[in-house]
């Protein structure tokens, strides 16, 4: 892996686990094992090198999508049920920090930002996708439901950070499955 991967590898991870204000460039330049000249040739800001790594988190969750997609052809409930499944099984192995794009959202107030675009971009292509889902599965109301699967997701990040892994958000799959249960097909 050339120098402008590892800067991006090693900046996704540092971000993720630290946080996006915590990390320094110095310190991101010293875990690639480059120099700050080299990173700023890469990225001439730390706000641009912020924004590949989010652009790079996202790329990886349209990537399960589409990996759904293909297991489950011509199957939208398939597709869906698969992504419920997968998402109730990250949300424990991420319990210890939740969303990187969810966190970035947090720490990036300022909408300018250009990490900002890319985290609501991502945000509604998500729920895009989920109306597909819904909407492709026969539910008669599907924005109502992907928007409350989509609320659902972002709280329970929020609870598993706040509260642990034991808390309300490790029953995320059977309270979305209670919702997609509730909703009628047509």
């Amino acid at each position: 892996m050339g120098p402008r991967g590892r800067i991006v590898a090693v900046a996704q991870d540092l971000f993720y686990r630290h946080g996006i204000r915590a990390v320094g460039v110095d310190t991101i330049a010293a875990a690639a094992g480059t120099n700050k000249m080299t990173l700023y040739r890469h990225f001439p800001s730390k706000d641009l090198l912020i924004a590949e790594c989010l652009r790079d988190f996202a790329q990886e969750c349209e990537a399960d999508w589409e990996r759904f997609s293909a297991t489950y052809p011509s199957d939208a409930d398939g597709q869906l049920s698969a992504w419920v499944a997968y998402i109730s099984m990250l949300m424990i192995k991420e319990a210890d920090r939740g969303c990187a794009l969810a966190n970035a959202a947090v720490e990036l107030p300022d909408k300018d930002h250009p990490a900002r675009r890319v985290i609501e971009e991502f945000k509604t292509r998500q729920r895009d996708q989920l109306v597909r889902w819904c909407r492709e599965a026969g539910y008669l109301e599907p924005d109502q439901l992907a928007d409350e699967l989509f609320l659902l997701l972002e709280g329970a990040r929020v609870s598993i950070q706040s509260v642990g892994v034991l808390g309300p958000g490790a029953r995320l799959g059977r309270m979305m499955q209670t919702i997609i249960d509730y909703h009628a097909k047509g």
